[in-house]
């Protein structure tokens, strides 16, 4: 018999009281001081928490990214060890606020009431609120901005066992989040530095930047081309989400080259119906397709080598390049950086980013025999192969460890309810 299971038996055997939220806290709603008085943003002293803090320094924080006056706060700053708890727009997020605070108006304050403070462990709180972000998610107002419905939302219950209990389940609870979290922090690393040595042995063998890639050239007797000198761009055809299909005709949406193609494909992800397909521009096998437009400029100009044996009709945020050298040559070469350097003045900015074919065809690339071209294909695709086999498996290992962390978690947060 475990600790825990020693003190529940020893201390609540029979199960412990639940209280709904206004039994146990004081709540309060976040706010945003006004955005056009100047003395409220300057030389800030009070944090002021935005659902971006989460997202940059995690649940348990001291410090935010922004700061108010002391003129900004209405009464006074909400106490420390407060829980924040996204009631709006993006639900299902809370933290536990360590020192007195300012929060925005998506969040809802937990205040532990006077009379508990010495009945309860924050922390213990602060674990439970994950059940508290499902049950927010399961508790929304209808209408078209997100939004908890507040009359379900103050019915949720916290359980209340002897103090003893919840200190031992946030010593069980912060044991295992530390674990996970240097599991999780190990993987990524390993991730992140085996994406590094892929892209430095692109770099190696295409060149770090143009004086290298040509001092290169001139040495080893390769040829520096324009693509517009090797083949032709030919700009795809629009077409929407909603014409795609789960079977017919295999098409390529300008979206997926960023999301789901890497360096080259066999397969296509989508199709379109026979008929509206008819009208379509397509890629034939050694074609290389290149996105056009995206979000941001470092999207811009990647591709995909179409080595499938039949014909893929083409977004038209894409171009078509027919070409007569290794086409995963071209398309590990569209992932260089030294090409990214040379079409990036050329890329037009705004909510869309964007490049014509005549730019694209501007880049430089070097040019050697094919058996030369192919040697660099060959290593390439072992990191290739080697880099995403890793960022395949490390996520859904980090996952699996989330999910046994998370059952773990709402096992030791179950509790037999006495009236």
């Amino acid at each position: 018999m475990s600790k825990l299971d020693e003190l529940i038996a020893e201390l609540c055997p029979d199960g412990v009281k639940y209280l709904e939220i206004p039994e146990l806290f004081d709540t309060r709603n976040g706010y945003t001081p006004s955005k056009s008085n100047n003395e409220y943003w300057e030389n800030g002293e009070v944090p002021w928490f935005r659902m971006e803090d989460i997202r940059e320094n995690g649940r348990i924080l001291s410090k935010a990214t922004q700061y108010v006056s002391k003129s900004a706060v209405k009464g006074k700053p909400f106490p420390e060890n407060s829980i924040i708890i996204a009631t709006s727009a993006t639900i299902g997020e809370h933290a536990l606020i360590t020192v007195p605070s300012l929060a925005n108006q998506r969040f809802t304050y937990l205040i532990l009431k006077d009379e508990y403070k010495d009945l309860i462990d924050i922390k213990f709180i602060y674990y439970y609120c994950f059940k508290l972000d499902e049950y927010c998610k399961a508790c929304l107002n209808q209408g078209n901005f997100a939004s908890v419905d507040m009359n379900k939302f103050v019915k949720f219950k916290f359980p209340v066992p002897p103090l003893e209990v919840q200190s031992e389940i946030v010593r069980i609870l912060d044991n295992f989040t530390d674990l996970t979290a240097e599991l999780t922090a190990e993987l990524t690393a390993e991730l992140t530095a085996r994406k590094k040595q892929y892209e430095f042995y692109k770099d190696e063998l295409f060149g770090k930047n143009y004086e290298e890639m040509l001092k290169r050239c001139l040495q080893n007797n390769v040829k520096i081309i324009a693509l517009e000198e090797l083949g032709k761009f030919t700009r795809g055809k629009r077409f929407v989400r909603n014409d795609i299909k789960e079977d017919g005709i295999p098409c390529i949406h300008y979206g997926d080259l960023y999301t789901y193609y890497g360096v080259s494909a066999e397969k296509a992800k989508c199709f379109l119906d026979k008929e509206f397909a008819e009208k379509m521009r397509f890629a034939h096998k050694g074609d290389v397709v290149i996105v056009q437009a995206g979000e941001n400029d470092m999207d811009i100009g990647i591709g995909v080598a179409w080595l499938g044996d039949e014909d893929v009709a083409v977004h038209d945020a894409c171009y078509i390049f027919e070409h007569n050298i290794n086409p995963k040559y071209i398309s590990y070469y569209l992932r260089t950086n030294i090409y990214h350097l040379q079409i990036k003045k050329y890329v037009s900015t705004g909510k869309i980013c964007s490049i014509s074919a005549q730019n694209i065809g501007k880049a430089l690339i070097p040019v050697p025999q094919l058996d030369e071209q192919q040697r660099i294909v060959d290593i390439l695709d072992r990191f290739d192969t080697l880099y995403n086999d890793i960022r395949t498996e490390l996520p859904a290992e980090i996952e699996a460890r989330t999910k046994q962390y998370e059952y773990y978690r709402d096992r030791l947060l179950t509790f037999k309810e006495v009236s």
